[in-house]
């Protein structure tokens, strides 16, 4: 099967790009490198540095491939980004989602896997964990960006037949991780901690996540894949961990792992900041037979290994 997954060089799109070519797939990758690495990139795939916002660039790639299914992780990550500039956030996920369901409509790719957020579009939660029947009320742009790219995903389905599996990702972290621009807290720890810099937490540390390893992550897209080969229906699925972790206890974990060498700091609330948030992976398991298997402190290991090894070989992370 021949795959384009958009921000193939990015954090989670790169670990993507690696289970499909595992698998056995042929993969190309879109990705502009504004966020993305070349250090991610897996020489086997094939390259094509274009903007899903240039939409003749994006048609012109799909008619010179036969796509048999398009990956969808290009977008503007950064929540307070899109707060701070709700058009350049839309012109990426709803612009250039639409560029890309165009193309694919028009070059007859039928199938799509795309990345949303559980841990934006449901909002503040209702009852815990969400589930992918709760209430879809986002608080900020990039919610409600990544909500109307799967309302227009349902659109294509019904009207032009494409089949797809929305992947409703809560927070994902893990080895590639920038610890700038859109990362999570885990990434941000550990950069300061290998800098001998004490990290700094937001109130009082209490507001909870749903931490899920981007190796899990990556085999759900995989999972994904077999179940539209396998003529499954389209529909949306929560890819979590179904467990709620502090802030607090992130530090902590983090600051074991490295001797217990740093004080706990506590700074100024986020304004607006959501307190808890926690989603169900019960469809998950059920229609794709996913669900994580990395524990959390495993997984901070790893992560560890890798910005430690990064580090070792003189290369900081973009």
């Amino acid at each position: 099967m021949h795959i384009l997954v958009t921000g193939g060089a990015g954090f989670i799109g790169s670990h993507v790009v690696d289970v499909y070519l595992a698998a056995g797939h042929r993969v190309s990758v879109l990705d502009n490198f504004c966020t993305g690495d070349r250090a991610n990139c897996n020489p086997a795939a094939e390259l094509h540095e274009t903007d899903m916002r240039n939409r003749a660039a994006v048609a012109d790639l799909f008619q010179r491939n036969a796509f048999d299914l398009v990956n969808h992780h290009a977008a503007q990550l950064d929540v307070r980004v899109s707060v701070r500039d709700p058009q350049f956030d839309a012109e990426q996920n709803i612009i250039g989602t639409l560029n890309v369901l165009e193309a694919a409509r028009a070059a007859g790719t039928k199938r799509v896997i795309f990345s949303s957020s559980g841990g934006t579009v449901y909002g503040d939660q209702l009852y815990f964990p969400a589930d992918e029947d709760h209430p879809t009320n986002p608080v900020s742009p990039y919610g409600i960006t990544k909500l109307a790219a799967e309302k227009y995903l349902h659109y294509y389905h019904r009207e032009y037949g494409l089949e797809y599996v929305v992947l409703r990702y809560t927070n994902v972290y893990g080895p590639r991780q920038s610890p700038h621009g859109e990362a999570g807290v885990v990434a941000i720890f550990c950069d300061r901690m290998f800098a001998g810099a004490e990290p700094v937490i937001n109130g009082p540390g209490e507001q909870t996540r749903d931490y899920v390893f981007v190796a899990d992550v990556a085999r759900a897209n995989l999972l994904a894949l077999g179940y539209l080969e396998q003529g499954g229906p389209s529909g949306i699925v929560n890819i979590c961990s179904g467990l709620e972790t502090s802030v607090n206890t992130i530090f902590r974990t983090l600051n074991g792992l490295f001797g217990n060498r740093f004080d706990e700091r506590h700074g100024p609330a986020k304004p607006g900041e959501q307190e808890r948030s926690v989603c169900s992976f019960e469809r998950a398991s059920r229609l794709l037979g996913w669900a994580p298997r990395v524990r959390l402190r495993e997984g901070m290991e790893r992560t560890l290994a890798f910005y430690r090894e990064r580090r070792g070989s003189g290369r900081t992370q973009q």
